[in-house]
């Protein structure tokens, strides 16, 4: 099976900086994309940045030149830098990274658990 974990969120006042990290273990043939996406209360998941195994990003337009998206393809991990946080940034964090597995012969999205940003004064 294939297991994301995400670390690094927390609470930090506006203006502030955090950086999340998300590994992906398990039989993992290959990752196409790694991604962010958050999910604040009362409202539906949304795309935050998006990277692929060459390195071509996305973003969401509210984080641009705020947030950046990287990844170590060795380490098969995706990490997120959100600078100058706003209260409006307080979420829940969740990666996502669509693979192929030893066992299979087809793409699959998985899902990490969550972390919890919060920006507040």
């Amino acid at each position: 099976q294939v297991q994301l974990v995400e670390s690094g969120g927390g609470l930090v006042q506006p203006g502030g900086s955090l950086r999340l990290s998300c590994a992906a273990s398990g039989s993992i043939f290959s990752i196409n994309a790694m991604g962010w996406y958050r999910q604040a209360p009362g409202k539906e998941r949304e795309l935050v940045a998006v990277i692929t195994n060459g390195g071509s990003t996305n973003y969401a337009d509210s984080v641009k030149g705020r947030f950046t998206i990287s990844r170590d393809n060795a380490k098969n991990t995706v990490y997120l830098q959100m600078n100058s946080l706003k209260p409006e940034d307080t979420a829940v964090y969740y990666c996502n990274a669509r693979l192929v597995m030893y066992t299979s012969n087809s793409y699959t999205v998985y899902w990490g658990q969550g972390t919890q940003v919060t920006v507040s004064a």
